[in-house]
């Protein structure tokens, strides 16, 4: 099993990155609150990991916190969720959110996240109900990085692969002022607008 990953960011797109470790390139998987507080490209970093190994693939998924990659691990354990949507709502909400959601069965919330429905937004109150207790209770979500040539661009790109529609994209961004922002930044102010 890899835990961690201590090394230096060689590239990074749209919640997909490679960490150099003493010259071995991981591909990582993160939810858009990790991608956020990535610093920029070439520089160290360190991500809790956790590792799916399937019968024809290995993913390897990183987290910027470790409360993160518990509660990931905690909706792996509930049925119908996998790891993709796993990292849709981490992406969506910060763990203290999704554990307020869980307390306050909250559902309506729930399906503001892509890929969410009623049924999978109820499932998921009832069955961590008994284990949110072992999530950790807050987690701040910080994000820095570069002003991008297309910070618009990119983060349209990194909104879409998280499954929202374009016209969804098109719908949060005409009430952002884009201008002078990184794509991190728009992708964060992106993400408030649909849960809001």
């Amino acid at each position: 099993m890899i835990g961690s990953l201590r090394g230096r960011l060689a590239s990074k797109h749209a919640t997909a990155l490679i960490v150099d470790c003493g010259g071995v390139g991981y591909e990582v998987e993160t939810p858009m609150s990790t991608f956020l507080e990535l610093p920029p490209v070439g520089d160290e970093l360190f991500l809790h990991t956790h590792l799916v190994v399937r019968e024809n693939s290995h993913s390897l998924y990183g987290f910027a916190t470790d409360d993160e990659k518990i509660l990931f691990r905690t909706l792996l354990s509930v049925s119908g969720v996998g790891a993709k949507m796993g990292l849709a709502i981490l992406s969506g909400m910060s763990v203290r959110d999704f554990e307020r959601c869980v307390q306050l069965e909250d559902a309506a919330m729930l399906v503001k996240i892509p890929g969410v429905g009623k049924k999978t937004a109820e499932r998921l109150i009832i069955e961590m109900r008994d284990k949110i207790d072992k999530a950790p209770a807050s987690v701040t979500t910080v994000g820095a990085g570069r002003v991008a040539t297309d910070s618009r661009s990119e983060a349209i790109d990194a909104l879409v692969s998280l499954g929202y529609k374009p016209t969804e994209v098109k719908r949060l961004l005409e009430t952002i002022d884009v201008a002078d922002k990184s794509a991190e930044d728009i992708i964060r102010l992106a993400l408030r607008q649909a849960v809001n």
